[in-house]
């Protein structure tokens, strides 16, 4: 199975269960978290930014000042995909390294 092959219900349960803070929006996996303040939320913009052009692979992202939401779906094949559940742990990394918190 490719990384741009829509994955099973079965296979997205267990993917989620490595990624705790993440939650299932229909076709989507979404996030959010709360930066220390507003300088280390763009940091972690930034951060994924640079995961996502690695990955080739962009989430659409909304910051409200130092709350930050994530939301992951691959629209070329209708759902989700390995290459979601790859960004949104990137996504993790960034923020863990912000120290910030859902």
């Amino acid at each position: 199975m490719g990384t741009r092959d829509r994955l099973s219900e079965d296979e997205i349960t267990a993917a989620l269960t490595a990624l705790p803070q993440w939650t299932r929006e229909g076709g989507s996996i979404a996030r959010s978290a709360d930066a220390p303040d507003f300088p280390a939320a763009i940091r972690v913009v930034v951060a994924v930014a640079e995961q996502a052009e690695a990955l080739d692979h962009h989430p659409d992202i909304d910051i409200r000042w130092r709350t930050l939401r994530f939301v992951l779906s691959t629209h070329s094949a209708g759902g989700l995909t390995s290459l979601d559940f790859a960004m949104a742990a990137r996504i993790d990394d960034a923020l863990g390294a912000e120290s910030a918190t859902s």
